[in-house]
Parts: C-alpha cells; sequence; structure tokens
C-alpha cells in the first residue's frame, strides 16, 4: 500500500485506470470504532452514552430543516439510482457492501463547479456530491470519497453535521445580538474541531472501500490543485505537508491555528500525510486480514477507554509532532526549564539583533535613575 506512485520520470501516472472487476476485501458486521481517529471516537462515544440524548435531538430535529433539505435536493438535483448516473450507483452499493451498511442512503448529484462532497440528515443520512467533483475525479479517485461519505453515514456523523451547518447558519442570522453569536460560535468552534478529526475518520473508511492509497492520494491532490496530474507528484505533496507541520517559528504555529479554527477540514496535505501514515500501520494491515472491532462489541465500550485512547492519542501526537508549538509544549511537559528563552526563541530572538542561541548581553548600569512608570 506505500508503494511510489510516480513513473519513471517522477510525474503522477494518469490514474484512470478501470478496475471495477477487481476483488475487493469485505469487512461483515464491521464497527466504525475501527477506522475512527481517537478523537473523534471517545466524542461520539460519550455522545451516544449520554442519558436522553437521543431524545434532546429528536426534539431538536423539528427546529432543524432537515425536511427542507431533503426537499430541496429531490427537487433540484439529481438523484443517483440505476438510470441516473448508474456508475455512482454502483460505487455506493459496493461501499455499503463492503462496510456491511444495511440500509443503503440516497445520493444525489446537485449542480456545483465546486468539488465538494457531505453526509448530511437527523433521521436517515443522505450523501451530496458536486458535479464538480464528478467531473473531477477518475473512478477508483470516486470510489474513495463515496467511501468516505459511507464511513460518515456508519459513524453517525451525518447528525453532528447537520446541526454543525445549521449552527453556522444560526450564528449569521444572530450576529447583531449582543454576546448571542459569540455562544453559538464556541460551540461551532468545538463542533469544527471534532468535524475535522471525524474527516480524517471517513478518510480511513474511504480507504478502506477503495482499497487503493494511491487513488486517495490522488483524490485529495486533485481536490488540492485541480484536474492536472502529469503536473503533480505524491511524493512532493507529501514534502508539502511536512514542511507545513515542521516549518517557521511559534508565530507560523499560531498562524497556523488561526488559519484552521474556522475550516471544517483538514488542510488536504495534512490529510494525505495522515492517510498514508494511517495505511502503514499496524493496525491497518490487522484490519485487511479480518481482525477488527465489530458491531456486536459496541454496546460494550468504555467510554473511560474511549477517552484515554484519545488522550493517548494526542500525547502521542505532541510528541511526535515536529511544530514549533508542539515541540515546546512537548518540552514543557517533559519538564525542560527556560520557558521565557524558549518562547523568545521561538518567536524569531530579539529585536536588538542578539543570537537566538545565545542570552542577551547585560547592559551596563546608568548613572540616571530610571523613571517612574516607564
Amino acid at each position: 500500500m506505500g508503494e511510489d506512485m510516480s513513473d519513471d520520470d517522477g510525474h503522477e501516472q494518469s490514474g484512470h485506470e478501470q478496475v471495477p472487476s477487481r476483488q475487493r476485501r469485505r469487512f461483515p458486521g464491521i464497527s466504525s470504532r475501527t477506522y475512527e481517529h481517537p478523537a473523534d471516537r471517545s466524542a461520539l462515544v460519550a455522545l451516544r452514552k449520554l442519558s436522553g440524548f437521543d431524545t434532546v435531538f429528536k426534539a431538536l430535529s423539528g427546529l432543524l430543516p432537515e425536511r427542507s433539505l431533503r426537499l430541496l435536493f429531490l427537487s433540484d438535483s439529481v438523484r443517483v439510482c440505476e438510470r441516473q448516473f448508474a456508475h455512482l450507483d454502483d460505487m455506493l452499493r459496493d461501499a455499503c457492501h463492503i462496510l456491511d451498511l444495511e440500509k443503503v442512503p440516497p445520493m444525489y448529484v446537485t449542480q456545483d463547479p465546486r468539488p465538494n462532497a457531505m453526509c448530511i440528515g437527523l433521521d436517515e443520512p443522505i450523501i451530496v456530491v458536486t458535479t464538480g467533483l464528478v467531473e473531477l475525479l477518475d473512478e477508483e479517485e470516486m470510489r474513495a470519497v463515496v467511501g468516505h461519505e459511507v464511513g460518515h453515514a456508519l459513524s453517525g456523523h451525518s447528525v453532528y453535521r447537520t446541526i454543525l451547518l445549521f449552527l453556522t447558519g444560526l450564528a449569521l442570522k444572530v450576529a447583531w445580538i449582543p454576546l448571542g453569536n459569540l455562544a453559538i460560535m464556541a460551540i461551532v468552534t468545538a463542533l469544527r474541531e471534532w468535524f475535522r478529526k471525524s474527516e480524517l475518520s471517513a478518510d480511513r473508511a474511504g480507504l478502506l472501500v477503495g482499497q487503493d492509497l494511491r487513488a486517495s492520494m490522488r483524490g485529495l491532490m486533485k481536490i488540492a490543485g485541480g484536474n492536472h496530474l502529469h503536473e503533480m507528484n505524491v511524493d512532493a505533496f507529501l514534502e508539502q505537508a511536512e514542511e507545513y507541520e515542521a516549518g517557521g517559528d511559534l508565530r507560523d504555529s499560531v498562524l497556523k491555528i488561526l488559519n484552521v479554527l474556522p475550516r471544517s477540514h483538514p488542510f488536504t496535505t495534512v490529510r494525505a500525510a495522515e492517510l498514508k501514515k494511517w495505511s502503514e500501520s499496524r493496525d491497518f494491515q490487522r484490519i485487511m486480514d479480518g481482525h477488527y472491532p465489530r458491531r456486536s462489541e459496541d454496546k460494550d465500550t468504555s467510554v473511560t477507554d474511549s477517552f484515554r485512547e484519545s488522550a493517548a492519542s494526542y500525547t502521542t501526537q505532541v510528541k511526535s509532532s515536529k511544530d514549533p508549538l508542539m515541540k515546546l509544549v512537548s518540552d514543557l511537559a517533559g519538564g525542560a526549564g527556560d520557558l521565557g528563552g524558549r518562547v523568545r526563541r521561538g518567536f524569531g530572538g530579539f529585536t536588538n539583533g542578539a543570537s537566538q542561541d545565545q542570552p542577551p548581553t547585560e547592559e551596563p548600569p546608568s548613572d540616571t535613575p530610571p523613571r517612574e512608570g516607564g
């Protein structure tokens, strides 16, 4: 799965191989816990264990425009079926078969030049893909995307995605109310952080469905750079992700956080790097060998264990990260001293040109007494 995806000239292969007859492994009874990112999984397990959670959301569904959304797509988009976008219908049914999702969710193609896909709905999930995405991706790349959305459906992400869309729209409507927008945006920010992790989960589901890492990488690269595959290279694309993580100083670390806060999806290079890392892990190999959690065991899942896994995941991420801020946090957690010096060096040193590796030269005492309040 981790093989080189470039040709001898260093350019990406055309990526239009049609392999509908290729046999893919199926995962009977697979639990969504199999592919869920630890942070995503712990949040979902905690929500599902909350007493009255289902009742609250059923009551809330009356306030959400779900019926309106369904009618909108039914009236102004094309529903995928045997007679319309038949190749997408085949992919959808195949993805549900592989992940053992008994009820195939309805799927629509909507006119929009921007490449995008989503899985929404409270009572039942619906999948929507744009014409821009359908026209951009080849068959195997699209298969990974359909698997991605079916993964959202299996994990129950559509519920929280719908809530996120609703609250985002509500925040715009109440922006004029003092503090009202702040309260809603606090919830939206938390949901976005969860949803970014859920996208990493769904990327893994897409790989389990497509079972072609090259196609998954090509699809992400096309979403970032358009339909110019002959001009792009997966290895160079992944190098961008490494440069993004490790480059700069603490100022860049802060800017990264500010840049990602308004987004519902992680950056594309980061998604590609995360997926490739997971594809090379022992966990992925065990899944492909048929060793994975079953849905029948979900009721016995411990909230405490899920939070522990999530915490361990974040700890590992901080320790292994090359980001300057994460390295600082890791050093402090390990008992490293000289916080002030580390922070100053992280922000680019001193304005007087002193070396970042050396402490500033101490000024000689002045005969002039300091002014108060200076």
